[in-house]
């Protein structure tokens, strides 16, 4: 299994905003591509510089799925996202192999 992990730190000014967005469309657009298996949103407890962090996360069978989700789906939803609170927030993605 692998999981793909979407670590975004945020301007607090938008986070309230950010997090509805997240939960009300995003990660249900994110889901309806069929990619992914299940998804989950944490917070960041031991944030640095008064800064707001999450962390989505979304696991799906293999890697070449992921991969596919990158290519086909990732790059609309990453636009729609950049529409909202461009220029406010910062991104990086990584993926893990789920061991145990």
């Amino acid at each position: 299994m692998i999981l793909y992990n979407v670590t975004t730190s945020l301007d607090p000014e938008i986070a309230e905003e950010w997090l509805v967005y997240m939960r009300d469309t995003h990660m249900p657009e994110v889901m309806a591509t069929g990619f992914f298996l299940k998804s989950q949103l944490c917070r960041m407890l031991n944030e640095e510089d008064n800064g707001i962090t999450y962390a989505s996360q979304y696991y799906c069978v293999s890697l070449e799925q992921l991969e596919e989700y990158q290519k086909v789906a990732a790059p609309a939803l990453i636009r729609e996202m950049e529409k909202h609170f461009g220029g406010r927030y910062a991104s990086f993605r990584t993926m893990l192999e789920v061991v145990d």
